[in-house]
Order: structure tokens, then sequence, then C-alpha cells
């Protein structure tokens, strides 16, 4: 089921001229985040440059919400440009222009122009832990077993 929230969000100049994010189909999760760069394209450097770009949106969350910022599949399989902090996070408390940090893992330089969509917004529920400390924790069968010690391929363990 899906459930529908209220989002407000303020529109810059720098963005004027775009679209406000939309879902795309019925069965989508994101919308679409579009580069806000009216004075003229970006270039992102080859081989681990990046960028912070800029939307030209501000929104407002409902306490108790996130907006996560994630890399659009087409570009990172096209052309290796993905979201470096993947997923990025608005707090709902945040009120500033909503930019995201993009890289190019690719071997050619790659131009970001005015409206080009960049990344994905999704919106999620927050969880927040009630730490309590102690001086010892459960034993699993798992134990302290950290990267790799599952057996997999991929690592294990950790943060």
């Amino acid at each position: 089921m899906i459930q529908d929230i209220s989002i407000e969000i303020m529109r810059h100049r720098s963005a004027a001229d775009l679209p406000l994010p939309a879902y795309e189909t019925e069965g989508a999760a994101g919308v679409d985040l579009r580069a806000a760069l009216p004075g003229g394209p970006l270039l992102l450097p080859p081989d681990g440059g990046r960028a912070l770009v800029p939307t030209g949106l501000s929104i407002a969350l409902p306490l108790g919400y996130e907006a996560q910022g994630r890399p659009r599949s087409g570009l990172a399989l096209k052309h290796g440009v993905t979201v470096l902090n993947s997923p990025g996070t608005e707090d709902s408390d945040y009120r500033g222009e909503i930019g995201v940090i993009l890289i190019n893992h690719g071997t050619e330089a790659f131009r970001i122009s005015h409206g080009d969509r960049i990344a994905q917004m999704v919106l999620a529920q927050v969880t927040r832990g009630n730490w309590q400390e102690r001086e010892s924790l459960d034993e699993t069968a798992r134990g302290t077993g950290g990267f790799g010690s599952t057996g997999g391929t991929a690592s294990g363990g950790g943060a």
C-alpha cells in the first residue's frame, strides 16, 4: 500500500524553468532530481572527479521522515556516474538547497547540463533508536565475526 504525505517544496530562481519532482509511473518509488545550472554546464572530470551539483530545490519534510538521494541506474551503467554518499540524507529539519554529490568513475569527462536528471529522491520513514549502554551483549552464533566471517564472497560484517 502506498502512503501519500504532503511535502512543502520551494523552487529557487536557478530552477524556475525546471519541472518540480514527480513520480513518472504508478509504481515509482522515487522522483528525479535535476541539475540547476542556469549559468552553463558543469564538466565532471573522469577517474574520480566529483562535484556538488545544485538542484534549485528546498523541501520541508514532516517530522519522522527523511529524503534519500540515490543514484540513477542509467548514469551509473552508461557513464560510471553515481551519487558519492549514497544514499544522501535530507533530514526533516534541513531547509537549505538540496545538493547531490556526484562522482565520475568513468574514463571520460561527463557533462552535466541545466535540467539533466542527476539522481532520484526517495522518501522514507525514520526509526530512531533508544540507546541502552551495557557492559556486555548477549551471545549469538556469529559472535564477533566481522568482514567475511559468514563465508560469503562479499564482506560479511562491519558498518
